[in-house]
């Protein structure tokens, strides 16, 4: 097995019990206990938020979202274990790219030990900001965005699809109450995302839309992040990012009766279907770390005019 694959190892337990029919097939291949397996599987059912087995002492079932789940991440894993063997012909020059703030947070370590370290000769600069850069004239090789992307001349790749939540702190729902419908939510004070030119709204799966006002307005997601811990207003957000403030109760989801729809990240670039072997290695990992990080769901797709 790769060196990349090991170091993901919930994803290869789920993936080789699944393969194999059992959580001791799996262990014998991965060589560790059955009872490692099963922890590993557990975390990454706790970090996804499903069930991926039905268990019982006989037998060993997906469900639904484990089966969904395993009908992406399987492929993708096939491609990341040979993945390392790309990486380790070397891949060298400058690669600049950019990053949301937010997810610069969870991406940037995974970048640094996986891709930069094995390849000393890849000069990185890694911008991270909400800002939609220009790639073209700032000459970057590669930019993520989250959202759904105006037309271009430029290629993007579609990385995940994001599940996206409205939070707040239990100080400021005691505050304010907690809203049951589109209409009282749209009431409240928002730590507000004011980046666009116009005002950004929030639309919701079944088309009813928000415009947020509050206080305070940001051009990042760590500014809407704080300003929801402290209080000072609810907060759109990516679920992946404020996953363990939830966990923890230091941020209450709201309305999760009005589900909201997920936000694509795409990797974006200008090099047409000439991809330079680095910037495919960043896109394949990007991609391997967000799927993690968003659950079950899109966890990529082809190259597209942006």
């Amino acid at each position: 097995m790769s060196n990349l694959l090991a170091e993901s190892s919930g994803l290869v337990a789920f993936v080789r019990s699944v393969e194999s029919g059992s959580f001791s097939a799996a262990a014998r291949e991965l060589d560790t206990a059955p009872s490692a397996v099963s922890r590993s599987i557990s975390r990454l059912e706790g970090k996804l938020g499903v069930r991926l087995f039905l268990r019982s002492t006989r037998a060993l079932r997906l469900t639904p979202d484990g089966q969904a789940f395993f009908e992406r991440i399987a492929p993708l894993l096939k491609d990341l274990d040979s993945a390392d063997e790309v990486l380790a012909t070397g891949l060298s020059g400058r690669l600049k790219i950019s990053l949301p703030n937010e997810l610069a947070r969870a991406l940037t370590a995974p970048i640094l030990e996986k891709l930069a370290k094995p390849n000393p000769a890849l000069e990185l600069e890694i911008g991270m900001s909400d800002r939609h850069a220009d790639i073209i004239r700032e000459n970057y090789d590669v930019v993520f965005r989250v959202g759904y992307l105006r037309s271009s001349e430029l290629t993007a790749r579609k990385l995940a699809g994001l599940p996206m939540v409205i939070v707040a702190s239990p100080e400021f729902l005691s505050r304010h109450g907690e809203p049951h419908s589109a209409d009282h939510l749209a009431s409240l004070p928002f730590a507000r995302y004011v980046a666009n030119a116009s005002p950004f709204e929030i639309t919701f799966a079944d088309g009813t839309s928000i415009r947020p006002t509050g206080q305070a307005g940001f051009d990042s997601s760590f500014g809407l992040h704080e300003a929801a811990r402290l209080g000072m207003g609810a907060a759109y957000l990516m679920e992946c990012v404020v996953a363990e403030d939830m966990r923890s109760g230091r941020l209450v989801r709201l309305v999760p009766d009005l589900p909201l729809p997920s936000q694509p990240l795409h990797a974006v670039h200008a090099f047409g279907r000439n991809v330079p072997k680095k910037v495919s290695a960043l896109c394949d990992l990007v991609s391997m770390e967000i799927g993690s990080l968003a659950g079950p769901g899109e966890l990529s797709g082809p190259h597209e005019k942006a």
